[in-house]
């Protein structure tokens, strides 16, 4: 099964911000944190429901990607940053991952 496009508003579990969902938002735009609800983007399959830390950022000025990594379980998901992404959030990320 490929990617499922769900369109779904939710407050964040880690910092309580109200997000609107596109049908591609994947975590806060505020905090950067995510919820490991998916198996294959968009299905909502995963059980484990743990939160997804920031982890790292990574890439170009065309394309950076966040890795998330999970609370509970400790796995690994990628996700593009987005336009609505909080700026200064995603140079804090880029400078915690850099001081590693």
């Amino acid at each position: 099964m490929g990617f499922k496009r769900v369109e779904e508003d939710f407050t964040c579990e880690h910092c309580s911000a109200h997000v609107t969902g596109t049908g591609y938002t994947n975590h806060c735009p505020r905090c950067l944190w995510s919820k490991h609800v998916d198996v294959t983007p968009g299905d909502r399959a995963n059980e484990c429901a743990g939160l997804m830390e920031p982890h790292s950022v990574e890439g170009t000025t065309d394309s950076y990607v966040i890795t998330h990594r999970c609370t509970r379980c400790g796995a690994l998901k990628r996700n593009k940053v987005m336009r609505e992404d909080d700026l200064a959030a995603v140079v804090a990320l880029a400078q915690r991952t850099a001081s590693r």
